[in-house]
């Protein structure tokens, strides 16, 4: 199929939703807190992309209710873009948690998630550059990748609150970073949404 001009607007719209997010990822996971300044210039950058992520998805909805044919099928369009700021949404929220809590230091269960994360980002570009290419059987390979690191994830979720119950002594603090830690397999969960979406677009194209 022949994508048209109008075809092509939304093929560009959902690569910018994926770079937008690539580079959220990157930066939630290599900022560096230091103090309650840069917490707060953290969750102001996340919002920042949250909110060019939210103009992105809206102006995805305006086009599909303009066109009459799309590339592929308009509800697997607008899936794709909802769970990639789903994911987008769980960034924005897990900031928003650092700064509400006063953390400026991640422990080695965050670093484990971000990096995690921050490489889900990198498949679901790749995956989407993909798809917009039309080389749907290439994304699968990605799509497996992303559902890798969901699991990954959830094995560091049970290893962090099993670690946390056994050393954090203050019921405050456990409470803020078992919060944290569940947001953050949240966000991988997302991630898995992003997955699923694909192979179904794999499935009903390729």
């Amino acid at each position: 199929m022949v994508f048209n001009k109008k075809q092509d607007k939304l093929m560009v719209l959902l690569k910018d939703i994926s770079t937008n997010l690539r580079e959220s990822a990157h930066y939630f996971a290599d900022y560096k807190l230091q103090n309650m300044n840069d917490l707060k210039v953290f969750f102001e950058t996340l919002k920042d992309y949250e909110t060019k992520g939210d103009t992105y998805v809206h102006e995805t909805i305006q086009e599909l209710n303009k066109v009459f044919i799309t590339p592929i099928e308009r509800e697997d369009i607008l899936q794709l873009a909802m769970s990639m700021d789903d994911v987008l949404d769980g960034f924005e929220a897990c900031a928003a948690m650092f700064e509400m809590y006063s953390i400026t230091q991640a422990d080695e269960f965050m670093v484990k998630f971000v990096q995690a994360l921050r490489a889900c980002a990198d498949e679901i570009e790749v995956s989407i550059d993909l798809v917009t290419n039309k080389k749907l059987l290439q994304v699968r390979e990605h799509a497996i990748k992303i559902k890798d690191y969901e699991s990954k994830c959830d094995g560091i979720l049970r290893q962090s609150i099993k670690h946390l119950f056994s050393v954090e002594k203050d019921p405050i603090r456990i409470i803020q970073y078992k919060e944290i830690y569940e947001t953050l397999e949240e966000i991988a969960d997302h991630c898995q949404g992003v997955a699923n979406t694909l192979e179904t677009i794999i499935m009903k194209n390729a």
